[in-house]
This record gives C-alpha cells, structure tokens and sequence, in this order.
C-alpha cells in the first residue's frame, strides 16, 4: 500500500473552529500536509474548549476538540495584523497547493491575504473561502455557527415534533459544512491537475445545509407545500419510527418501505393478521392510521432488546437497527472489527480514542496521522527548513512577536 491518495499536496490552513480545520483535516487523513496558522494574539478557540475537563479551559493543548479536529498538522504561529507575518504567510502560500480559511468575509482581504492578493503570489493556487452566508450577497458579514447554518439552510425548520419548536442542530452541521468543503477542493484539485488553473472557492455554510432537504424544497417548487415538522415519521413510509425497547433508554430504528416488506414485517413479530387489516393492508392505509400503527408496534419492541428486534427483522429483509448512544458505539463489535475508533497519544493531553475516516481504500492508505501539533510546534521545521530562513532570523522575529 503506498502514501495516501493526497500525498504531495501542501495546504496553508488558516481554518478555526470545527467547520473549516475538520475539512482541511479530512484532506490530511488521505495524505495532504497541512499548516495550520494561528496565535496567541488569536489561538483557535476551539483549545479553549475541552469536554474532558467539562469545558474548563486547561491550557491550549489540552483541548479535546482542538486535538481531535487537527489531528496529523503541521501547527505554526503567526500574528497577522503585522506587515512582516503577512509576508511570511505568502511565502508559505507560495510553496502550497491551497488556501483554507473560514473567516468572515473580508477579513483575508484587510490582512492583505485574499485570494486575489495570494493568487499573484502563486497564480494556480486554490483557495477555499467557508463562511455563514457566502463571500457574496446581503449578509455576506453575518456572523453564524452550526446553529445558524441549520437555521438559515432550512434543515431545523422540518427537524422535531409538530407541537415543538425546531430543531437546534450543532455539531454535526459543521461537519457537513466540512465534508463539503473538503469536497469541493477536492473538485478543483482535478480541474488544476487537468488544466493547470486554480480557482476561488466560496462556499456558504448555510447553503451546505439547504442541499441535504432538496425533497422538501421540490415539493414547494411544484406542489406550493411548505414542509413542517413530523417527528421521525416519512411522508410515504410506514412504519416509520423509533420505538422504545427493553432496557433503560434502548431504542430501535425501524422503516418499512413497501407492502413486501410490510408482510414480511407482520409475520416476523408473529401477526400475519395486520396483512390483510383493513387498516394497515396498504401504505396509504398504514399512513391514515399511524397513530394505532405505531401503538401496535410499539407493544411489541417494548418485550424485546433493541439487538433481538435487530435480529429478528434483519433476517427476513427490513431495516430495523438499535439507535445507538456513544457507549454502544464504541462498543459494537462491527465497528471494531472495521477500526472505525482508533487510539491516540497525545503528548499534553493524553490518550484519547477518535474517529477513523469512514472510508477503506484498497490501493492507498487513508488513516489517522500522527496527533495534533502542540502550539507553534512546528515553526522551525516550517520557517528554517521549508522556507529556508536562518535562525537569527527566526529568533529576531520571535521577539518582534512577527512568529507569536
């Protein structure tokens, strides 16, 4: 198996937060070298967070969520409001392939470091600009957090129960943003292999999450409905719900998806009758009556594990699985025989298990590096060896604090 897929590839990361360092990670997973540019002036805050200590600031290494969202980076500190910090940040752009940075909009640009500035510094850079609303439009400056990005994208809206308010979405909605993110680089990285020419990326946080509802969308673009809440029930499928099991808090996820599965469904849990209910015989019967389904159904899951109902439904073709807390998670023995969490040291925090990339490849590595850099780690690898500056040099500008 040879270096990962990205290998090769040099990214100047100027990302905070969950949302941006997450997509510039998920290029390192599959091999690309990233510098990760912060502070003191300005320390990426998520290593004022950190949920083993119970969000008590510890110190800027120890924050699990730093740790875990910059895992195999390169991590220098760079005090950008200074002229001299500027120029070195280009020096470093210079030797990259892309420019990540999820600032607000026009910020790069006052710091003398957008894409247009940049792109003289190196003509076929890629540079992704992640914000709320866009590098464009009305509320381009607008300030916005996961929270904001499910708000504003329409996915809290529909998420929760009719007689509840939406939906407040968190982390997860960084993580798409992220996803996308580094997909979209992904994009231009094979246009600039193929054609030589980089490009701006501007990419709406907000706008990530509007493409995960496009059924809800269609049906106002031609039906004129507007979508509001319905728990965990589908417009089409029923069953369509989480159903309370055996045991303290288990749940299980079950969806039928057609009249087959329906019948293959009732003679699993031993009522063959409810096939030819009157009631429940078709989809649009089982959907008139999903109150009394789910009752039903519910009276039956409540005498078994969440694992038995699994099994039991598995086996004749309908998708039923246990809705999982983390310790499950962490647990299933699917998962580690697949090494989805995997260990790792950190020399200031600690060991601490993270998340795998979902993906196997066969013919290239794809894995967690090594950990995250510990504050300004790597400014003499970055300065004097890639950038070939002197020690006296470096020195001078630690105590300007220019590499602060």
């Amino acid at each position: 198996m040879t270096g990962g897929p990205l290998e090769g590839i040099r990214i100047a990361d100027f990302t905070f937060a969950w949302a941006g360092p997450y997509a510039t990670d998920l290029l390192v997973y599959m091999g690309a070298e990233a510098i990760h540019v912060e502070s003191n002036r300005r320390p990426d805050h998520s290593r004022m967070i950190s949920l083993t200590t119970r969000g008590r600031f510890t110190g800027l290494n120890q924050s699990s969520v730093f740790n875990d969202m910059n895992m195999g980076k390169l991590g220098i500190t760079l005090d950008l409001t200074k002229p001299k910090a500027v120029v070195l940040a280009k020096r470093i752009v210079k030797v990259c392939d892309v420019v990540a940075q999820n600032m607000r909009p026009g910020v790069m640009e006052r710091l003398g470091l957008g894409y247009e500035a940049l792109q003289e510094v190196k003509p076929d850079i890629i540079y992704l600009s992640s914000s709320a609303r866009g590098a464009h439009g009305p509320e381009r400056t607008y300030v916005g957090y996961a929270p904001s990005f499910a708000a504003l994208g329409g996915i809290s809206c529909i998420t929760g129960y009719p007689d509840g308010a939406p939906a407040q979405m968190y982390g997860e909605i960084d993580l798409i943003s992220a996803t996308t993110s580094a997909f979209a680089i992904l994009a231009a990285l094979n246009h600039k292999q193929r054609t030589g020419e980089g490009q701006h990326i501007d990419l709406s946080s907000s706008e990530a999450t509007s493409v995960l509802i496009g059924e809800v969308l269609m049906d106002y673009f031609m039906n004129g409905r507007v979508q509001s809440r319905s728990g965990n029930r589908d417009d089409i499928m029923a069953p369509h719900n989480c159903y309370r099991c055996k045991g303290d808090d288990k749940w299980v996820s079950i969806v039928v998806s057609s009249d087959e599965e329906w019948k293959a469904f009732c003679e699993a849990i031993g009522e063959p009758e409810w096939v030819d209910d009157d009631r429940f015989c078709d989809v649009y019967s089982r959907k008139q009556n999903e109150e009394e389904l789910d009752r039903l159904i519910r009276q039956w899951t409540i005498g078994h594990t969440h694992h038995e109902v699994m099994d039991i439904l598995q086996k004749v073709g309908v998708a039923a699985v246990p809705s999982y807390n983390s310790e499950e998670l962490y647990q299933d023995p699917h998962l580690k025989e697949r090494g989805l969490f995997t260990e790792v040291d950190h020399i200031d925090g600690g060991k601490h298990i993270v998340v795998s990339p979902p993906w196997r490849f066969s013919a290239t590595s794809a894995r967690i590096g090594p950990r995250a850099p510990l504050f300004g780690e790597h400014n003499q690898y970055v300065f004097g060896e890639l950038l070939g500056m002197r020690d006296e040099e470096i020195k001078s500008l630690i105590g300007e604090r220019v590499i602060y």
